[in-house]
């Protein structure tokens, strides 16, 4: 179970099965919280020959408990944004290169080598602080595109703007990454009409505007920078893997992550395709943590392995997802 490359050897759904319910026995083995978990819902491995019946943590542990299932030490914990005083959750990683592993290979998955790219960052509030997988994750993007023009842009917006009118005219492909409300503040200060730019948000407007729905947040963007789509990475602290969107709101998992919808009045209820409730996720690289987790996000099967992301049960903070749909 320890072969942290397994679970990128996946390519079909019923191996996908068969590998998450090893990991639920090995989690249910070696997390003593996740296993307490299971045990008050009488859910053991025993009892579970399904997918569908695995329990999934509710988030709010990541604030509360360490989640770990390796006997290893941390080599990294990362850390969510939240205001003072407030409870923030800890991912203990006790094997960075799997977190490596599968944020390069989802990053492939879906939009091919990142050496093609030149890679501009905007992601003001997660810099600020220390602890962010994001930045991790951008950080390491940035070095492997090998490209001189890529890297971290905090408030020059007028340097950003230069740099990709710049980028443009050497028809130079590029991925502008930024958090939402920074995207926001670069398209009211300049228009661009770019041919070459995939623009992905992150999310988030962290308290520094008024929150938007993604379909007005979109449409903002992609008049002010001339694209037609914009598209969106859906990550957070407690998961090693991460979900994009090419546009429309409309997400895709790498391989060895699957999203199921779960009834939002009855935890233990999943729903079918088709209809809207809380996002539970499965991520097969948190083999170290917890692979199985109850998130605060809702979300809709659309079936064909594509997920709308609608928003947010409550306010609390969690990367990635708190735009409201109400």
């Amino acid at each position: 179970m320890h072969n942290k490359f397994d679970i990128f050897d996946i390519s079909a759904p019923e191996a996908f099965d068969a590998r998450a319910l090893e990991v639920f026995e090995f989690q249910y083995t070696n997390n003593k919280v996740y296993r307490q978990f299971c045990d008050l819902l009488g859910r053991t491995p025993e009892e579970v020959k399904h997918v569908k019946e695995i329990p999934f943590l509710p988030i709010e542990f990541f604030k509360t408990h360490k989640i770990l299932s390796s006997g290893a030490s941390s080599e990294k914990i990362f850390t969510s944004s939240g205001t003072t005083g407030q409870n923030t959750s800890k991912h203990y990683v006790t094997d960075l290169q799997v977190y490596v592993e599968s944020f390069r290979r989802g990053f492939e998955h879906f939009y091919g080598s990142v050496e093609d790219y030149a890679v501009l960052a905007l992601l003001p509030s997660y810099l600020e602080r220390e602890g962010s997988s994001l930045i991790y994750m951008v950080d390491d993007l940035i070095k492997k595109s090998e490209n001189p023009h890529s890297g971290f842009y905090l408030h020059d917006l007028d340097a950003l703007k230069d740099k990709i009118e710049l980028l443009e005219h050497q028809e130079q492909k590029i991925l502008l990454i930024g958090v939402s409300f920074a995207l926001l503040d670069l398209v009211e200060k300049f228009r661009f009409n770019l041919k070459h730019t995939v623009i992905m948000e992150t999310g988030g407007m962290k308290g520094r505007r008024k929150e938007m729905i993604r379909k007005e947040l979109h449409q903002v963007l992609k008049a002010g920078f001339g694209v037609e789509k914009i598209h969106s990475e859906y990550g957070m602290t407690e998961l090693l893997s991460q979900a994009y969107s090419t546009g429309d709101g409309i997400f895709k998992c790498p391989p060895w992550m699957k999203i199921i919808i779960r009834d939002p009045e009855d935890a233990l209820s999943l729903l079918p395709e088709g209809k809207s409730g809380g996002i539970n996720v499965i991520d097969l690289a948190n083999i170290n943590s917890c692979s199985f987790i109850a998130t605060q996000d809702l979300g809709k099967d659309l079936g064909a392995g594509k997920i709308e992301i609608l928003g947010r049960f409550d306010n609390s903070d969690i990367r990635g997802c708190n735009l409201m749909v109400f």
